[in-house]
């Protein structure tokens, strides 16, 4: 008898000291909305992109914090990284990109959301909204939010064959928009054999490789 007692009291222990740990190790909604805050531009950026529409975006912020902040345990550590997926998730929902066929006109505003971004920023964002939906969701989670492509493939509901596909159609639209080919030629690489060489990802993944870029969606 004195044996199970002494049983459960070490299996209550330590079942208390976990939740001591948990208590401490575990995000909370106030840690949630203080993030929201704090980063308030680059997760409104994010959604943005993402989007394409200021209301929508908004939509999806707002969200962000309730889907965030609802009961999930997520160690502090890697809180913000879950407040951005919630923004991707909310997204996808609102924009439903699979849905959508390639020849559809996309749905960015950019006239009307050029104004909500960074002037040093504009000409990158409009041509990330220059992109139809699915190529814009592609680029923006797994070049600028470096989500896998098998992690893109279960978001987006897609085989990651066809995540690498889109992602490739999405760097030769924005490298053509930005002329970085263009960029490089007048750096001497014309009529070059090199230039067979240059690889338009990585030339915009460069592109978009910058201090500001990296300030703003992390702020």
């Amino acid at each position: 008898m004195r044996s199970e007692l002494e049983g459960v009291a070490v299996s209550k222990a330590k079942e208390n000291a976990k939740q001591i740990v948990g208590a401490g190790a575990y995000a909370t909604a106030a840690d949630f909305k203080q993030i929201f805050t704090e980063d308030v531009n680059g997760l409104y950026l994010l959604s943005l992109l993402l989007t394409g529409n200021h209301k929508k975006a908004e939509e999806c912020f707002v969200e962000g914090i309730g889907e965030s902040a609802n009961g999930n345990h997520v160690f502090k550590e890697w809180a913000r990284s879950w407040a951005r997926r919630t923004i991707i998730q909310c997204a996808i929902r609102v924009i439903a990109p699979r849905e959508r066929t390639l020849s559809e006109s996309r749905t960015a505003d950019v006239a009307r959301v050029a104004d909500k971004v960074p002037m040093d920023l504009q000409e990158e964002v409009c041509a990330i909204l220059g992109l139809a939906p699915l190529e814009r969701f592609v680029f923006v989670m797994s070049v600028l939010e470096r989500y896998s492509d098998h992690d893109c493939s279960i978001l987006l509901g897609l085989a990651r064959r066809d995540i690498a596909m889109v992602r490739v159609r999405a760097m030769q639209q924005l490298g053509t928009s930005l002329g970085l080919m263009h960029n490089n030629q007048a750096h001497g690489w014309e009529n070059s054999a090199a230039l067979e060489d240059i690889d338009m990802g990585l030339m915009v993944t460069q592109h978009f490789a910058t201090p500001a870029w990296n300030r703003s969606l992390s702020q």
